[in-house]
């Protein structure tokens, strides 16, 4: 019984147009178009508690703690000023972010020089537990002004980016709008029902940095399958073929996924589990957390420059 397939052209960076490409001969009959994919809301701070114990924590706060942690308002970005604060000449604070675009005082237009630095606002800081800035979309935490803005960097309700590979699209949005921005803004990309299909890259002797991009969807859910070519240094490129979740860390625990190369009487399979697209390519590629080969490998399993690769998407057992 032959499985879905999708093949698709490559192009550099911003996605392609849609063609047919022949499938090899170990391929299915059944082929789609694999889009090559391109280059492609921070919420106000709420409430605050006083830190007792020690430690990041959620729940209601209190007015009390809301007219404390009010007192650190930035005027001009409205997030927290967090040390080292510093104030201008009247005592009026401003982040540091903002403070490094302006030349005056925004709330006095008195002199931001000489940097004076408000040491017992400093320590009131380091004795209140923080809000996390995505508290509007969901986020419950609070945290002590040292943990804030790393977990603010991995938050799962900071704002979503499109996961298309490459930096061209800026787009951002909630989870829930992320494939209508890919169904409207990246329309070239092929989308593929059940849980076992074959992804069929094409022409993958092209040239440069080349991104191949199709979506998957089972279980109800969607993933995002991409095959990215790299030029590591001149005259040796490499590919990496890995699996996103379009959803959160949580539930892509609940799926596996494997990838299969197979031909001239060889196989290559890599599995894992998929990452969510907010962990995105990038970082899989950066921790080779996914499958990594080269391109005498790639020549090894190509049929007439066309890439066949198996995908295998099953649920995990709790």
């Amino acid at each position: 019984m032959s499985r879905p397939s999708s093949a698709g052209p490559s192009a550099n960076k911003p996605c392609g147009k849609q063609q047919h490409a022949p499938s090899p001969a170990a391929a299915p009959t059944a082929a789609a178009t694999i889009s090559a994919a391109g280059p492609g809301s921070s919420a106000l701070p709420a409430a605050a508690a006083v830190i007792s114990g020690g430690g990041g924590g959620g729940g209601p706060v209190s007015p009390q703690h809301h007219e404390l942690t009010s007192l650190f308002e930035c005027p001009v970005c409205f997030d927290y000023v967090l040390p080292p604060i510093l104030q201008c000449q009247a005592g009026h604070l401003v982040c540091n972010q903002c403070r490094q675009k302006l030349s005056c005082c925004p709330t006095c237009r008195g002199s931001l020089t000489p940097s004076i630095r408000n040491l017992a606002m400093e320590k009131v800081a380091s004795a209140v537990l923080f809000p996390c800035k995505y508290a509007t979309t969901g986020c419950s935490l609070t945290l002590h002004h040292t943990e804030k803005p790393e977990h603010e960097d991995i938050c799962e309700y900071r704002p979503y980016s499109c996961p298309c590979p490459g930096a061209s699209c800026k787009w951002q949005g909630s989870l829930e709008a992320v494939m209508s921005h890919l169904m409207h803004a990246h329309k070239s990309i092929t989308t593929l029902q059940g849980e076992d299909i074959v992804f069929l890259a094409t022409d993958i002797n092209l040239p440069g940095a080349v991104d191949w991009v199709m979506m998957q969807s089972c279980f109800g859910h969607h993933f995002m399958l991409v095959l990215e070519k790299q030029e590591k240094y001149e005259g040796h490129q490499q590919f990496f073929a890995i699996v996103l979740l379009i959803g959160t860390r949580k539930q892509a625990e609940n799926f596996a996924y494997r990838l299969e190369l197979n031909g001239n009487r060889r196989r290559l399979t890599w599995e894992a589990t998929p990452r969510s697209i907010h962990d995105g390519v990038a970082a899989a590629i950066m921790n080779s957390d996914c499958l990594v080969f080269d391109t005498a490998i790639a020549h090894l399993f190509a049929d007439n420059g066309n890439l066949g690769i198996n995908v295998t998407i099953s649920t995990c057992c709790p």
